[in-house]
This record gives structure tokens, sequence and C-alpha cells, in this order.
């Protein structure tokens, strides 16, 4: 594949990956994954509606917040690793992802703006691990049909309903992936 061929079908800019239903991959079943960066080489992404059992608070002692902070599963890379995505521009050392959205900056002001009662589930996410892909192995996905590429924006990717965040993206961009909003999880329950 020529380097023309990977451009049109490898996303850039604000862009979520939704998965098709037929993934059986534990860690990308229904999965809605915003890629916070890309290169030559590949792409990272974050997995945005799979949530931990346990919050922040549990794994930072020192968080001093009575709101408990979810925490969600970025991927099966780096799993002993804390990232996150807010959409504060004062946080010192961040990274403009565009889109009104940062990646990571200051901890310590987090754990301020946090302690300070500031508002978390619209403003933060943090996510133990990441995703990852080379970037021929990501088209090649895209490809097959995987994955399907669409825009996002922070009201879509801070979305409230993760639960439900596959299925209304889904049942949002219609026709076929209506019907896929449809398909069981286990057909053989059908």
């Amino acid at each position: 594949m020529n380097k023309s061929e990977l451009n049109n079908f490898y996303p850039d800019g604000c862009k979520i990956l939704i998965s098709d239903p037929f993934i059986q991959d534990k860690n990308f079943s229904r999965s809605v994954i915003y890629l916070i960066d890309s290169s030559d080489e590949g792409c990272i992404g974050l997995i945005l509606n799979k949530v931990f059992p346990l919050n922040l608070n549990d794994l930072i002692q020192d968080l001093n917040s009575t709101q408990a902070v979810p925490l969600f599963r970025g991927g099966p890379v780096a799993g002993d690793s804390i990232l996150f995505i807010h959409t504060l521009p004062f946080i010192e050392k961040s990274k403009n992802l565009g889109n009104g959205l940062y990646l990571n900056g200051d901890f310590k002001q987090i754990q301020e703006y946090i302690s300070n009662g500031g508002d978390v589930k619209r403003n933060i996410r943090f996510f133990l691990g990441y995703s990852g892909w080379k970037r021929s192995q990501l088209v090649k996905e895209i490809k097959e049909n995987s994955w399907v590429v669409a825009d996002g924006n922070a009201k879509l990717i801070m979305m409230e309903d993760v639960q439900r965040m596959w299925e209304k993206l889904m049942f949002r961009m219609g026709g076929k992936y209506k019907e896929w909003a449809l398909y069981p999880i286990l057909p053989s329950f059908n």
C-alpha cells in the first residue's frame, strides 16, 4: 500500500474509532476510541466507554475528593500508567489536542481542581493504559471494516452516558450502523 492509499484510510484530526459489533476481542468489543496521537509509525487512542469497577480515588490516596472519580480502561498497552484528557485550558504542560481537548498536564493542578469541587464528569477523563496500532495495522483494520472512523468533539468525548455510547453513536450514524447497534452481543441468545 503506498502513502496516498494510507492517507485515504488513516484518520487525522479529532477522530474516533467505533468498533463493528462483530469484534470479539474483550478489549475492543463495542468500543469507542478517541485517537490522541498519530504519526507515520502508528497511533495511540483511549477507549472512552469502558469503566473500571474501581475509582481513581482508590489508586491515589491523596486525591482529597468527596466525589468518586471514574477510571476508564484506556486499552491493553501500558496498563500501569495513567493518562487523562480534559477541557481545562488553564492546566499547565497540557498537550492541546484541538476541539477544546487537552492531554495530561500538571497533575497537582488537576488535584486542586478536583479538591475544590470542580466538575470531573464533564471535564476530565482518567485512563489506565492506552490502545496502540502500527499505521499499517490500523489501515488494514479500517479497510476490513473492523472500525468506523467518525469525527469527534469535546461534547462527544465527554459524553456522560458512557455505558450506551457505542449504541448511541451507531444509531446517530443511521443506515447499516443503526442495524449494527441492534445486533446482539451474543447472537445465540437472540
